[in-house]
């Protein structure tokens, strides 16, 4: 019978990265704090379990450079080498490039991505770093360990499945025979059934291995490292040469580690995001189902055991939802962890001083909304690397500390997720801003602005104030995608800074975009749904709070002296039936990215909470429309997508028209019309 190898793969590309990250960033600590051997053994490992892996597939080019990159770990491990700035270079060079060929790998495109000019670099370091007259087995032992040499039992039993994972039980061996010298080895057949019993896919062996080797019992346990959670394993001194209470006292810790990882790997399992998405799909079905039954049953009289039924399965598909949710749910960590390798480097070729202080990685946030987030905060923190952070001799000069401080911040906020990047540089400089804006089109001279419509010009289209454009920004082709990015997240973004002071981007973003807290309105027989997040209230208006502008081509509603854009949503969705008097309708106050405006509805029904389905996979793109759900009457309604709604409500036939920015920053006009 054939096995096919293809989802084990997979799982260990997964991992692959997983443990391509944990190097990274273990290499990057290691060049700030100098050696420590708690981040030398994690990083070593962490190459060690994809060589391991990367064998059993035969992915040769990734085992012969993860085998040096081994070797130079290992040196550094046993304090033969200093961890120096150029030897971190080096290595953190060669784990991009292990990425590189990992990922032409998973392409199918093995041996694409050359090897040859990064292994001399290491292989440099090895025969520099190593006196050719050193014993090799003095070498290889880590501080702690004696000199002398141990005999190790070396006892490894597969679960039945073990071959269903893809392993190669010979190449474990072969790689346990590299660290010493084999005495014995020992097939186990106890398990052995009967030869119709058989199953020729399950592994029914056991092996007994005596090693005589200078190596510590980690070492020898690091071989089966990538398969412990799927063997029993044993490792234990049988005799020794010199100090045995040490070595046994450390094979018996190993052994005790590893037991304990065994049962925390045993806890958890993995699960296709295909599977965690269909669960959700039919829990908001459930959903649905349940205000079905709520809105059938309201018309009926109830006695008090129905009531009480009702109210349990309410308030278990309540949990269950939540709890399916909290699946998809990932720490925000996974994203912020990349950052650090990417402010050492801008900082490297800037000439720059900056430290990255990540704050509240544990913070939670749905994983299509993570999935999203690496591009926009990748552009938030080079432009704070490149226009933020001062030189050294600046930053001297203005009695700040020589290295910048660039913080990345999650926490959460009522029901919404806040990311923040802020730095400690020189702050936006709004007169060069506005200066720019004005020479754009985007702003008339006598325009008065706030100083946060100004710091919002920075999001136009093509907007940059840099002097110089360098492959770093400077091209204005940033900012208004990291906003656009946001704002397809039914998220929102501001800017605050202060001059010399620095910076700050704060961005909201709902915990999901698979369920929705909304705002229930009616519009002629149609119900549609306005996002709660971005509802701030519901007013009726007078007749005087309706003006029209613009030469009758817009109007505006006056709350409380201050003129908002007024969107008839009935005539932008042609809407049958709907109310047309303003004073019988009922205003709904909106706001995205500092904004208000208002949105005329027939009556509003009510808050809900409901299920997001797309709809473009059906239908065109309609505009203002992030999606829709399904009520408890079994009827459909569209969800309003509020930051679009807002570029609707502000588009006029050009600029110079009424004076506003191209995306509606400013809403001088309107004022000055009204007053």
């Amino acid at each position: 019978m054939q096995i096919d190898l293809k989802k084990f793969q997979e799982t260990f590309f997964e991992e692959a990265a997983e443990h391509l990250s944990t190097m990274e960033s273990g290499l990057l600590h290691l060049e700030e704090s100098g050696s420590d051997n708690e981040f030398l053994n994690t990083i070593f490992r962490a190459a060690h379990s994809i060589k391991g892996a990367a064998g059993s597939f035969d992915f040769k080019e990734i085992v012969r450079l993860t085998h040096v990159m081994e070797n130079v770990l290992d040196k550094l491990r046993s304090n033969l080498l200093a961890p120096t700035a150029d030897l971190t270079q080096i290595l953190l060079r060669a784990s991009d490039r292990l990425r590189e060929v990992v990922d032409a790998t998973h392409r199918g495109e093995a041996g694409s991505v050359p090897i040859d000019d990064i292994l001399p670099e290491l292989e440099a370091v090895l025969n520099g770093g190593q006196p050719s007259e050193a014993p090799v087995a003095d070498a290889a032992a880590p501080p702690g360990v004696p000199r002398g040499e141990v005999v190790y039992a070396v006892v490894f039993e597969p679960e039945l499945e073990f071959f269903r994972q893809g392993q190669d039980l010979f190449l474990l061996l072969r790689e346990l025979g590299e660290l010493g010298e084999i005495l014995s080895s020992e097939c186990q057949r106890s398990r052995l059934p009967a030869l119709d019993e058989l199953d020729p896919e399950h592994c029914y062996l056991g092996w007994k291995v005596r090693v005589r080797t200078a190596r510590a019992a980690q070492e020898l346990r690091d071989v089966f490292m990538f398969v412990e959670g799927a063997c029993r394993l044993e490792v234990t001194a049988e005799a020794v040469t010199a100090a045995p209470e040490a070595s046994a006292a450390g094979a018996v810790r190993t052994e005790r580690r590893a037991a304990a990882d065994r049962r925390v790997e045993s806890t958890s399992i993995r699960v296709s995001t295909e599977k965690v998405d269909g669960l959700i799909n039919l829990v908001g079905e459930l959903v649905i189902s349940q205000a079905m039954v709520n809105q059938a049953v309201a018309a009926l009289a109830m006695t008090p055991e129905l009531e009480e039924a009702l109210m349990v399965v309410q308030r278990s598909t309540r949990e269950l939802q939540e709890q399916v949710m909290a699946i998809r749910m990932l720490p925000i960590g996974t994203v912020f962890n990349r950052f650090p390798r990417l402010v050492h480097d801008l900082t490297v070729k800037l000439g720059k001083r900056a430290r990255l202080d990540i704050e509240g990685a544990e913070t939670e946030l749905d994983k299509s909304v993570i999935e999203q987030l690496g591009d926009p905060l990748t552009h938030l923190i080079r432009n704070s690397i490149d226009h933020g952070i001062e030189d050294p001799e600046q930053r001297a000069l203005a009695g700040k500390p020589e290295e910048g401080v660039i913080t990345l911040r999650a926490y959460h906020e009522g029901g919404t997720v806040v990311i923040e990047v802020a730095d400690d540089g020189k702050g936006l400089d709004r007169e060069r801003i506005r200066a720019k804006a004005l020479a754009q089109g985007l702003i008339r001279a006598d325009q008065p602005m706030t100083d946060e419509e100004v710091n919002g010009l920075i999001f136009a289209a093509g907007f940059s104030t840099a002097a110089v454009v360098s492959d770093v920004s400077g091209r204005g082709v940033g900012m208004d995608v990291v906003k656009r990015n946001v704002e397809s997240l039914n998220g929102a973004i501001s800017v605050h800074s202060t001059p010399g002071k620095g910076s700050r981007i704060r961005i909201r973003l709902p915990l999901t975009l698979a369920i929705l807290d909304g705002l229930s309105v009616q519009l002629g027989r149609d119900t549609f749904i306005v996002p709660l997040l971005s509802i701030r209230q519901s007013v009726r208006p007078e007749p005087s709070d309706i003006k029209t502008v613009l030469g009758g081509r817009g109007e505006v509603f006056v709350l409380r002296g201050e003129p908002l854009p007024l969107v008839r949503l009935s005539r932008l969705f042609g809407v049958a039936g709907a109310v047309e008097d303003p004073q019988q309708g009922i205003v709904v106050v909106t706001e995205n990215d500092g904004h208000r405006f208002g949105v005329l509805v027939d009556d509003v029904l009510g808050q809900l909470q409901v299920v997001v389905k797309s709809i473009e996979r059906n239908y065109r793109k309609v505009e203002a429309v992030m999606g829709a759900t399904i009520l408890g009457d079994g009827r459909v309604a569209f969800i309003v997508d509020v930051a679009e709604l807002h570029r609707v409500a502000t588009r006029r036939k050009s600029p110079e028209e009424d004076g506003r920015s191209a995306d509606g920053a400013a809403a001088a006009p309107l004022q000055e019309e009204v007053a």
